[in-house]
């Protein structure tokens, strides 16, 4: 059934204020809760941190003290759901054991939007990027074992597979290789924008979660390989904001962002296994309704356009979390040796790739590399989990 949120009306704003009874949500059971629900409070928590943070910016750079007003009250709403959404994650479960779900996040959603983009330079994006995520998963996965001494398929369960991607040393590139060609607002496909902001959101949210966790650490090896992935998801928010035309304006960008959060919000409630999960869903998109509607008006007003002209009518076809198998193996067996040079892509170590590897390594071997070696000198071999098969990682012949 089609779904135009545009025309949908959602809670009041006067009614949508929690108070802390109502904020205080019950967490998943990290033991039998299905992976994909934490799969989706993770990538919804980083559309409401997105979504906070661009109403930041955008009250930062308004005269307008009437827009400002606007802005804050819904931003306190969204604040308000971010907190109830992380709030569902366990706090039995480990920083390690939310990192792997983070990654497994970063794997699957990646890898469902590259195959649903309709334009190939920015699907390309998504190969790229997603083959990276894929890597850091294996190497968490292999640090969790060494020092959790647990292994990942109780978090991933089976349904993401865990085995080298790029190795993650060969991910750091010269900062300006990081920067795409952004999509053109004035033909772009309108799932194209959400595409490129929910993959940026994400990896946004990976970025701060490294960032502030990797120093909490004990283990001098923990605290090194948060420091190079954490490093790597800048990249990875470099590489995916820069598709997003700068020109779009700010309007534009807000009724992007209410539709997209309506968006998620919808498709999430269609696959959710978990009850009361699936209720708090479908209460925030209710308020996202009226974000929307509020953001409509808003461009309307100052920047005398329909939101049509933005946004699609109908929402597109659910976002899923499933398994993206096959996918990968097929991009591990053909993107592989694949790096950046300005805004396209190549399979050569070009002369500025290799400057940056000489000055970041410094002849050492990275973090990443070490956490292999150190848990096959602890455990006697590396971890993988390959449940459709062993798939050898072909050579990596460019970067030799």
């Amino acid at each position: 059934m089609s779904f135009n949120p545009l025309q949908e009306r959602g809670i009041p704003l006067d009614r949508q204020l929690r108070n802390w009874r109502e904020l205080n949500v019950l967490p998943i059971d990290p033991d039998h809760a299905d992976p994909y629900t934490r799969c989706r409070i993770i990538a919804m928590n980083g559309i409401e941190v997105e979504a906070i943070l661009f109403s930041h910016q955008f009250a930062r750079h308004c005269p307008d003290m009437e827009v400002k007003h606007q802005l804050a009250q819904v931003r306190y709403i969204e604040a308000q759901q971010q907190k109830a959404v992380n709030w569902l994650l366990p706090g039995l479960a480990s920083v390690l054991e939310t990192t792997i779900a983070y990654e497994q996040v970063a794997v699957d959603l990646t890898a469902w939007v590259a195959r649903m983009e309709p334009d190939p330079y920015l699907k390309q994006a998504y190969h790229f990027g997603v083959l990276e995520d894929f890597d850091h998963l294996y190497r968490y996965a292999n640090l969790y074992e060494m020092i959790e001494h647990r292994r990942a398929e109780k978090i991933v369960d089976n349904l993401t597979e865990v085995m080298p991607g790029r190795p993650t040393y060969l991910h750091h590139r010269h900062p300006i290789d990081n920067v795409r060609e952004p999509y053109d607002k004035s033909v772009v496909d309108p799932i194209s924008r959400l595409h490129a902001l929910t993959i940026m959101a994400a990896e946004q949210q990976t970025m701060n979660f490294y960032m502030n966790v990797g120093p909490t650490y004990m283990e001098p090896i923990a605290r090194q390989l948060y420091q190079e992935i954490g490093l790597i998801e800048e990249e990875h928010v470099t590489h995916y904001e820069s598709l997003v035309d700068p020109g779009e304006t700010w309007w534009e960008q807000l009724v992007t962002h209410e539709y997209n959060e309506c968006y998620l919000y919808h498709s999430f409630m269609q696959t959710e296994s978990d009850p009361k999960v699936k209720a708090i869903w479908e209460l925030h998109l209710n308020m996202e309704l009226e974000h929307l509607r509020i953001a409509a008006d808003l461009m309307r007003r100052h920047d005398g356009r329909e939101p049509e002209e933005v946004v699609a009518p109908q929402l597109p076809a659910p976002v899923t979390f499933e398994p993206n198998k096959g996918y990968l193996r097929e991009l591990l067996g053909t993107e592989i040796d694949v790096t950046t040079i300005g805004t396209g892509y190549v399979k050569d170590m070009h002369e500025r790739f290799q400057q940056w590897q000489e000055a970041i390594h410094g002849g050492e071997k990275a973090p990443s590399e070490l956490i292999i070696d150190e848990n096959r000198t602890k455990s006697g071999e590396e971890y993988r989990l390959e449940t459709e098969g062993p798939h050898p990682v072909p050579s990596l012949r460019a970067h030799r």
